[in-house]
């Protein structure tokens, strides 16, 4: 059985591949079991050796990764090897901590005995990776995983598929030992036998909440670890006290950027009445300089969205605000490539919105804001936790103070000041409500990927 990979830029089959048999699927996880035990015995200095060289070798692809990118995703290739070197920058910093923080816990001394703790590899670690960023949420879980000690099988999206085989490419060149990495094309439905299988030690997965769900289920069945990023309706508010211009231009950027298709884009802001016209005035202004077209012109700064469904999702939710009275303030038509029917669709920036709106409170993941006025702190936080998600929130002041409090009161998982829609490695990605659960990157992220093994030795006997 295959599937096809129909491309966001013109509609034609891209990549077309045959589904793992169930057979194959048997025989990689097989392939995986025998590899733990090797895997695990490698010290972590080669360890890091077989990552760095993998990471050296897909940076090295760089140009003809942001081609693919454009192709099966739609994002423009000026673009394309942002997502390059964010992958190199999380790689690289969790291989070079992994030393240091998956050293043995030593205990205070305590005569006649030696005590330890031990972060133990679980084993197979299998990587669920969605198409909207391919390789920066694969690289969260896959580099860490390898780097703990565990073997790796990526099953990518069905709209990315070559990425799982760059990837692949990446560690063959690297020399990694057969079958510490490998990667699958299935179905969902033997994705799901793949989790209650018991040769599968943990689940990573990223992607949808409907799909999270579906993970959950499946690994009901077992006392199985499952790490789950399921996307968000991330807000910012921008206090009277701050940087306009640098605000409208980094938040246009968040809500704009890879055509809104992020978990952590800002899908809603709300804006201190004091400065409010303003802010939309230049907000607007700058969102119609965006040139929407071709993803493989490197003049287009908005490509289409990854499919025809998508793109209707988006439009559905636009007519229905306006429907209930959020007013429009982009004119379409300043966007010859939008056309209904197809993945292009113009950005958009609404006011007059409400919470009674689904632009203001479904993900809608697309090139579309909501902009609220509000009237004070106490009331911005208030809307920002009206959301069944919680990823991230952005908080617009030159007063850190005042964005810690806010930031403290905020449902959230990461809460950034002045900036937005950005992954620091060093820091632990994670999200509250519906957004899911479980750490990946900084050193909380190898917890998850990892158990603890307690050492309790007597020295002396007598």
């Amino acid at each position: 059985m295959k599937f096809k990979t129909i491309s966001p830029v013109d509609g034609r089959v891209y990549v077309e591949r045959d589904f793992a048999t169930i057979e194959e699927i048997r025989e990689a996880l097989d392939r995986a079991e025998q590899a733990k035990a090797m895997w695990k015995a490698t010290p972590i200095e080669k360890r890091a050796r077989y990552c760095a060289a993998a990471v050296d070798a897909f940076v090295a692809q760089a140009d003809i990764i942001a081609e693919e990118l454009a192709w099966q995703m739609g994002r423009p290739i000026r673009y394309g090897k942002n997502e390059v070197r964010g992958f190199e920058e999380r790689a690289r910093y969790m291989i070079d901590i992994t030393a240091e923080k998956l050293a043995d816990i030593q205990l205070e001394p305590k005569d006649g005995f030696t005590r330890f703790i031990r972060r133990e590899p679980l084993g197979l670690v299998l990587v669920l990776a969605p198409w909207n960023y391919p390789y920066l949420t694969a690289v969260n879980s896959v580099i860490p995983a390898l780097m703990a000690g565990n073997v790796v099988i990526l099953k990518h999206a069905f709209q990315t598929p070559l990425c799982a085989e760059r990837l692949a490419d990446a560690f063959k060149a690297a020399d990694l030992p057969d079958d510490v990495f490998q990667y699958l094309h299935a179905t969902h439905e033997d994705v799901g036998r793949m989790i209650m299988d018991e040769r599968v030690n943990f689940v990573a997965f990223t992607g949808s909440v409907e799909g999270g769900h579906a993970v959950r289920e499946a690994a009901s069945h077992r006392f199985v670890g499952v790490g789950l990023e399921l996307g968000g309706k991330d807000p910012a508010y921008v206090r009277a006290d701050a940087d306009l211009s640098h605000a409208i231009e980094n938040l246009v950027d968040g809500a704009m950027f890879n055509s809104g298709q992020s978990c952590c884009a800002v899908e809603r802001i709300y804006v201190d009445r004091a400065i409010y016209d303003q802010f939309v005035e230049g907000f607007v202004a700058l969102t119609k300089q965006y040139k929407l077209g071709d993803p493989l012109d490197p003049e287009t700064t908005l490509g289409p969205v990854v499919r025809h469904v998508a793109a209707e999702n988006i439009r559905n939710q636009v007519a229905e605000a306006i429907e209930d009275g959020a007013q429009p303030l982009i004119d379409e038509s300043l966007f010859e490539k939008a056309k209904a029917g197809t993945p292009y669709v113009a950005p958009q920036v609404l006011v007059n919105v409400d919470h009674s709106m689904r632009i203001m409170t479904e993900e809608t993941f697309g090139p579309v804001i909501g902009i609220m006025p509000v009237d004070d702190d106490e009331e911005a936080v208030r809307l920002m936790n009206d959301s069944e998600y919680g990823l991230t929130a952005s908080v617009w002041t030159q007063d850190i103070d005042a964005a810690i409090k806010i930031g403290e009161q905020i449902a959230t998982g990461t809460v950034f000041m002045n900036r937005c829609d950005y992954l620091d490695p060093a820091l632990a990605w994670t999200g509250v409500k519906n957004s899911g659960n479980g750490v990946s990157l900084s050193e909380l992220g190898y917890e998850q990927l990892t158990q603890p093994k307690s050492f309790h030795l007597r020295t002396k006997t007598l």
